[in-house]
């Protein structure tokens, strides 16, 4: 099929076409051949574009990792505060509102970012972190209700879940795709350390930022520490916005994306069984990770003397220090172990050290440096293995057409697990004991092990354009019709053009 304004030529052995536009070209710019057809493009889009996308993903995790772990000291200061009315059930619901809109923010981002594109991803999440944070600092009950107050910040913590949960897709795909124009070999570990390296010292910051206002405030001035945590939230995310809205989107998902017609269901026949590995994994990850990483603060609060909130941060920050090397060993192990051997052994630290502080948790309560250090072991084989792999893993097994998608629905399965296990918490602990929190992290182990080996790839310096380019041959030979490409944006010092650029399926 030929049109006037067309120029075709042949690529992947079907029609590869651009429509021809008149482009003035400007001096700094060079031209770039594509077989026969020449397009004109700025000779520094390319390079700034691909680092800036890197450089928004790490500042987009580290505000996520905020977000995430603040709630755990904020959790004890409630309790002090207003012990009739925050219950555990209403613990649990301000703790899962942010899951709940993480799990929603997931889906409608991830498919966004793949629709629309991934700076169109990174531009509504910051948003909606930034509104969220700033509703939690300002959140009021009506004529006082404490009652009331809980509900307002459910809401916004629910605001800044769908925010944080779209971080998931749009920063770990436009990364992964940045990264790999980059560097094949080396794309995991640069991933691992701008994703969830960046991630998990969310933890240690919340926890600062917590001792810092705790002591800066005093204890008697609890309701001012609380709010100045959330306030500090609202930082993070403008840092960054307005380089987000100058970026571009990767070049990979501007020569491969699919924004019409997408074939879900072809992607998903080819796809099934590692999407059953990605989703399985996380769900079993966060079912444990979550739950201990909200409550440990209630936990070491309940077993130190009289509850004392400064101690009961200091010990904290002592536990999430101690999970940030398996967090760099993971990193170090990626690329000789493997993807799927890393995962496997950090689910092994699930089973050896749940067992241990399961087994022996009325020793171990009485030795507080020796339980900390155990309950850290755990966290840091969790973060060295799923915990720093599933993102990486999800960004890897799927075409680009479809990458932000399915690592959506991964991530939104595995907050699933969260909001499950968060909600399955209390009760375990009332009707079964402490110790059986434990225990249960060592059968996730278990599990997470059989379905790493059975379901998920590995992707290991494998390119990702090789992939996008079998999954389209895979399209074609099932009879799918359709373009893809972008619109690719030429910009310049005093003109800003545009062209498309798609690849034509129909003959």
């Amino acid at each position: 099929m030929s049109l006037p304004d067309e120029e075709c030529c042949s690529t992947l052995a079907v029609p590869f076409c651009v429509k021809s536009a008149a482009i003035p070209t400007p001096p700094n710019a060079r031209s770039v051949q594509h077989e026969d057809t020449a397009i004109t493009k700025s000779s520094d889009t390319r390079t700034p574009s691909s680092y800036m996308a890197v450089l928004a993903a790490a500042f987009g995790m580290i505000s996520d990792g905020y977000q995430n772990n603040i709630m755990t000291m904020v959790n004890v200061v409630f309790k002090r505060l207003y012990p009739a009315v925050y219950t555990s059930a209403v613990s649990t619901r301000v703790s899962n509102a942010l899951l709940v809109g993480e799990i929603l923010g997931q889906l409608l981002v991830g498919v966004l970012c793949d629709r629309v594109g991934r700076k169109a991803g990174f531009v509504i999440t910051t948003s909606l972190i930034v509104l969220g944070a700033t509703l939690a600092t300002v959140a009021y009950g009506a004529h006082g209700s404490v009652a009331g107050l809980f509900w307002a910040l459910s809401i916004a913590r629910g605001i800044t879940g769908v925010g944080t949960g779209g971080e998931y897709p749009a920063s770990s795909t436009s990364a992964s795709e940045a990264i790999n124009e980059r560097t094949i070999k080396q794309r995991g570990p640069i991933f691992l350390v701008v994703t969830n390296g960046i991630l998990s010292l969310g933890g240690p910051l919340a926890v600062s930022v917590f001792l810092i206002v705790l002591s800066a405030a005093g204890q008697d001035h609890l309701s001012t520490v609380w709010r100045i945590c959330f306030g500090m939230g609202i930082l993070l995310p403008l840092s960054v916005f307005y380089f987000r809205m100058r970026m571009l989107s990767p070049r990979l998902y501007r020569e491969h994306a699919i924004r019409h017609h997408v074939p879900y269901w072809l992607a998903v026949k080819r796809y099934w069984r590692a999407l059953i590995g990605t989703c399985g994994t996380w769900f079993l990850y966060d079912f444990v990770f979550f739950p201990n990483t909200v409550f440990s603060g209630t936990i070491i609060a309940s077993i130190i003397k009289d509850g004392d909130i400064k101690a009961t941060a200091e010990w904290q920050l002592l536990l999430v220090t101690i999970a940030l090397p398996g967090v760099y060993a993971g990193i170090f192990l990626c690329n000789p172990l493997g993807r799927r051997r890393t995962m496997m052994l950090g689910f092994l630290g699930y089973i050896v050290f749940g067992l241990i502080c399961g087994c022996a948790y009325d020793k171990l309560t009485h030795i507080m440096p020796l339980f900390i250090v155990c309950y850290g072991m755990m966290h840091a084989m969790g973060s060295m293995g799923p915990g720093n792999l599933m993102g990486l893993v999800s960004a890897e097994s799927y075409a680009t057409p479809v990458r932000g998608t399915f690592y959506g629905i991964s991530a939104a399965i595995g907050k699933a697990g969260a909001a499950v296990g968060t909600q399955a918490f209390t009760p375990i602990q009332e009707n079964l004991g402490k110790r059986w929190t434990f225990i249960i992290a060592a059968v996730c182990g278990t599990l997470g092990i059989v379905t790493t080996y059975f379901f998920l790839p590995d992707m290991t310096g494998v390119d990702l354009a090789r992939e996008d380019d079998e999954f389209l041959q895979y399209l074609i030979r099932n009879g799918w019709q359709g373009e893809v490409g972008e619109v690719i944006e030429v910009i310049t010092e005093d003109t800003s053009s545009t062209i498309e650029k798609h690849t034509n399926t129909k003959e």
